[in-house]
Formats: C-alpha cells, structure tokens, sequence
C-alpha cells in the first residue's frame, strides 16, 4: 500500500510544520532501502523515516526503534558525508506526484555553504531514494537504473536527475468541478475508474471514498446517476480540494473488523470502511500502519517453520484415525466369528475334512435359523473351529487397540488443533518462542544441546466486563493451564467454546450469574477462539472447581463437569487493559 498524492502533500505539509530549518545531526541505514535521519528542530528532536521498499515505500516521522547495523552502508557514508549538520530548508511537493524533495543547506570544510537535495519517489517496485548536488545531478541512489533497465531515465551517479513522466492528469486545485462532473455525465465507465484517470493524486481507495460520501456505488457509471447525485459529486470534490489548500486533514487507519487487521490509511476520514481509528498527525497513522503490518510480518516469518511442522502432525493425526476407524470397523464382524467356531465345534460330529461350507442351526437364535458357514476343505472340522476363535480373537485385540489408539488420535488432533490456533493468533515474538517451546517440550520439535534463552513470559489478555467483573483470557496453551490451575479460584467462572479450539476464559463472576456479564464473559470466549467470525457460537460454562486435568494430557487439555452452555454471538475486546 503506497501513498497517493494527497497523503504525499500531506507528508509534505506536516514536515514544512516541524522539521524545516532543523538540522540534521545523525543519520542511519537500518536496512538497504530505509534511511533514518535525526533533525532537531525548535528545541524538538526528531527521526524522519525514507524507504524505498518496493512493498513499504514512504516517508515521515516516526517513533519505531530501529536496529543499526554495526558498519554502516556505502549509502548512509555518502549521506554523512553530504549532508551531516545540514539545515532542512524546506520540502518541496511535486505537483501531486508521489515525489518530494528535501532541500538541505551544507557548509564545506571551507566554510562555504551549498544547497544538496535528497529526492524521494514514492512508486512501488521503483521507489527511490537519490542525493543531488546543488546543479541537480546525481551524487548516488540507493537504486541504480541504467540504460539497460530505462534507457529514457537513467539513475546513476553524474547524471541530471530527471522526473518521472507527467501523467495525463489534471491537477485537483486547477478543476473546475462542476464543469468536471458535466464531462463526464455520460462516460459509461465506472465513477471510481474515472476519477483514477483524470485526477492527480488520486488513488483507488480515495476515489471509492469520494463515491461512498456521495451515496454512489463505485462502479456505477455517470449516465445512469441523477443530477443530485452528479450535484453531491461535485459538492465533495469541492470540499476535499478546499480542506486541501488549507491544510485540514483528518488522518485515519481503516481496521478489518473480523481480523482487528489495519488495511488501508489515509489523510482523510476513510468512512467506506465499518472501523477507523483517527489520528493526530500524519505521519502517526502510517507510522502505526506500517508498524503493524511489519510486527505482522516478523510473526509471520518466525511462526512458519512451526506452522508447518503443526499442520504435518496434524495431517499424521488425521491419517491415524482414518486407519483406526478403518480397522474398528473390519473388526465389527468379529461376532459372528465367535459364532461360526462355537456352531462348528456343537455340531463337529456331523463335519468331515474337504467340505467347502455348511449350513448350522443357530440355537443362539431364539427363531432357529441356519447360519451357512465357509469352511477351509484342507483343514479338519475342529482346524476349522480354531481358526475362526483365531480370527475373533485377532479381530478383538485390534478393536481393542484400534479404539484406544483412536481415542489418543482425538485427543492429539485436538491439542494440535489448539496449538495452531494459539499459534495464527499469536501477536508478539514472546508468544511465537512460547509455543515454539511448548512444540519442544512435547517432543514435535527436536531438542539440542545448545543452550536457548528462555523466552520472555506474556501475560494473559486481561478485560473488564461492563458491570464491572475482571476477566483473563489465555493466549496459548501452556498459558492455559496456568490461568485455569494456578492464577484462579475453585469459584471463578471457567468458560471456552464448546469443541472449537480456543483460549481458557476466566471470569471473577459470583453467584447468582448476573445475565449480562455472563454474555459479555461468553462474547469473549467465543471471539478468541476459531469460531470468531461464526455467529451464534456455543460456550460451555462452569466453575473452575468442576474442571481438571487427565493424568498425562497435553497442555490446555481439560475435562469438565457440571457445565451449561449458553449460545452467543462472538463479542471483540472494546477495554483490554
């Protein structure tokens, strides 16, 4: 997500505020694409952020602590070297481009000043970083593009630095809106694609905004809209470019509400989306944005390895019960062998060796049916009988072993089940190491020799129910346990999802069970487990005396009695403290 025109000349604006005329007295290059500048600036110090990350370009001030590498890059010496002690002179918008320009005032060894500039280009895959001299040739970027790649602009040291093409586009300050909407009153294209096309700085998500606060559907084209609607098009357009010339943003992150996910951010209040979370400045929403996404990101990439060796346990799992379950049922004829060696043995007087089958009176059955029976003719009659007490016999001891193998199956699947949940749901490092070394404890990830450091302990998600009743809730397995068996009363109130993996709730609700914290308490249990985006989720209920552990079961595997079930809609967190 990169972004747009408007949120550049809102970066732009919020940097000419605070940081122009501050210098610029560190500089760092965390990683090849991110440079990190420290400006003070009207007894204020600040980090100013530039990447060129073809999935996380962007620019502005930020709070993120960065790890340094030790030897600093090729790039961040180039960068000291130019512009260390430099004064931020201002920062220059390009025409609603996604470009800006940092000029910054140098003084040589000599003492002579010279304007340097630091241009940022904010396109995706092509995003760049560049240092100019004061004649606007480049000294290095952090990307360089030779006429193998782009033989019409090239970006490399001693060359002139070029802009990127102008789109074919009109600036949003030089439209004349109602004449605007009158062009385009009969285009059978869609209105959210139209306005792509003809306005600078405008991208997808502001174009669907534009749309949603006129009523429109985005992919509605202008001739089948009235003129009110056409009219209200024009009014909003108006509005959004007035609050632009002055300056009046409302920055904002668009929130899924079925994840808690951010998924979009802009400068403007993105009210297409069901839940924003409003922000003073800027730079704090992308920041928050990009934040997010890269804590997301870093979890993802720890977490898969043990995702992995989760699902292939779980297909193992899977393949056990469907071998189990098979052999119970060859093995639910295992009767009526018992039933053809105690027929053969009553009647072996009238059986002789050679014959193929015989048809016996079954006295077991109080109708006297005949049972036909196949018979080996190479054995004798009592061979015959043996072989089929042989048969019941085996048939038995594999039900048996089958059914308690399935059992164990079960219960494994379902502790694996748990695992992976804690697991996609796990939102820190600490909690990705945790499980990690619940998995080696367990034996599905290997031990070694090598001494680890134990991983820092998360706590549990701790909420408060509208009257009043604290309430904790589990964030793995292991954390489970110790919620339910050692951080609890007999008397709290247990709850979690009925046969859905999820966490161990617990409430500190007396009794009578007042109806509302009971539900709030539920909502809870049923939005942190796998069942959150269902409705109508069943949770159980009981006291926390009513619920043990089996002898040897994995962690967060309990067994309870004396329970109820109350069903609930799932109920996310609005007060975690």
């Amino acid at each position: 997500r990169d972004s747009d025109g408007i949120v550049t000349k809102a970066v732009s604006d919020e940097l000419n505020r605070t940081i122009a005329g501050g210098r610029i007295f560190k500089i760092y290059q965390p990683s090849r694409d991110t440079i990190i500048f420290h400006i003070r600036a009207g007894s204020v110090n600040y980090k100013l952020l530039l990447s060129c990350n073809a999935n996380s370009a962007r620019v502005h001030l930020t709070d993120t602590e960065f790890e340094n590498p030790i030897n600093p890059p090729m790039f961040c010496m180039l960068l000291r070297k130019h512009l260390s002690g430099g004064t931020v002179l201002n920062i220059e918008f390009m025409n609603f481009e996604r470009i800006l320009r940092f000029h910054v005032e140098v003084t040589d060894e000599l003492g002579d000043k010279s304007e340097k500039q630091l241009v940022i280009e904010i396109m995706g895959r092509h995003s760049n970083i560049i240092l100019l001299n004061s004649s606007g040739v480049i000294i290095d970027s952090v990307k360089h593009v030779d006429h193998y790649i782009n033989r019409f602009r090239e970006i490399m040291p001693a060359r002139h630095y070029i802009l990127p093409p102008a789109q074919d586009k009109a600036n949003p300050f030089e439209i004349d809106y109602d004449k605007f909407v009158g062009s385009i009153r009969n285009e059978e294209k869609g209105l959210a694609k139209i306005l792509l096309s003809s306005i600078l700085g405008f991208s997808p998500v502001l174009c669907r905004e534009v749309c949603a606060q006129a009523s429109i559907d985005p992919d509605t084209p202008p001739k089948y809209l009235g003129d009110a609607k056409l009219l209200s098009l024009a009014n909003i357009l108006k509005k959004l470019t007035e609050n632009l010339k002055k300056q009046i943003y409302s920055p904002c992150v668009a929130v899924d509400m079925s994840t808690g996910k951010y998924v979009d951010f802009h400068a403007i209040t993105l009210s297409q989306f069901e839940s924003v979370t409003a922000f003073k400045s800027i730079s704090e929403a992308i920041d928050c944005f990009y934040r997010e996404r890269e804590i997301k990101e870093q979890i993802k990439n720890k977490s898969s390895d043990i995702s992995r060796i989760i699902k292939q346990s779980i297909e193992r799992c899977e393949k056990k019960i469907r071998i189990h379950v098979s052999t119970l049922e060859k093995s639910s004829d295992m009767e009526k062998y018992r039933l053809y060696g105690e027929l053969i043995t009553a009647n072996i007087h009238s059986l002789k060796k050679g014959m193929k089958n015989c048809s016996l009176y079954n006295y077991y059955d109080p109708d006297g049916s005949y049972v036909d029976i196949p018979l080996d003719e190479t054995r004798t009659p009592q061979e015959n009988a043996q072989w089929y007490f042989k048969k019941y016999n085996k048939a038995k001891t594999a039900g048996q072993y089958a059914r308690e193998q399935l059992k164990q199956a079960k219960w494994e699947l379902k502790y694996l089940e748990n695992v992976l949940y804690s697991l996609e749901e796990a939102d820190s490092a600490e909690s990705i190491e945790e499980i990690r070394e619940e998995l080696r404890e367990q034996g599905y990830i290997r031990k070694t020799n090598r001494r680890r450091k134990k991983p820092n302990k998360s706590q549990p998600l701790t909420f408060m129910t509208s009257d009043g009743y604290p309430i904790w809730v589990g964030r793995n397995n292991v954390q489970n346990d110790e919620l339910t068996f050692k951080m609890s009363g007999p008397g709290d109130l247990w709850l979690h999802t009925k046969n859905i993996p999820g966490s161990h709730v617990i409430a500190k609700i007396p009794d009578p069970i007042p109806d509302k914290a009971l539900l709030e308490a539920a909502g809870l249990a049923a939005w942190f487990s796998k069942a959150k985006n269902s409705s109508r989720v069943e949770v159980d209920y009981t006291r926390v005396k009513y619920v043990r552990k089996p002898p040897g079961a994995k962690p967060g595997m309990v067994v309870y009695v004396n329970y109820h079930t109350v069903i609930v809609d799932p109920l996310p967190p609005e007060n975690p403290e």
